[in-house]
């Protein structure tokens, strides 16, 4: 699972509280990202790498909500992110998570 997936990901929930994998996978796209194969499957396979390490919470089908999580590590999450839209920002649209 590419990391920058995971971590475009998780600001979702983290900062917006429960979402669900349709909601994340517009979001993805009005950012102008893209993701190897469905977004949906790739959005759920990092949510399920975030949920293995207790960082989202299933909230039925389909739909998480934020866990604790330390600062540290939501600080990694949000600069990661910061980079990867300026990094889209002077690729135009359509650039793909690596």
């Amino acid at each position: 699972m590419p990391r920058s997936v995971i971590a475009f990901v998780m600001t979702g929930p983290c900062h917006h509280g429960p979402a669900d994998i349709t909601e994340l996978a517009a979001e993805l796209d009005s950012r102008g990202f893209a993701v190897q194969g469905r977004p949906s499957k790739a959005i759920s396979d990092a949510l399920r790498w975030e949920r293995e390490h207790g960082r989202v919470f299933r909230a039925g089908r389909g739909r998480y909500r934020p866990a604790s999580m330390p600062r540290s590590t939501e600080y990694r999450i949000h600069r990661r992110v910061m980079a990867l839209r300026a990094q889209a920002a002077g690729q135009g649209p359509g650039h793909k998570l690596t």
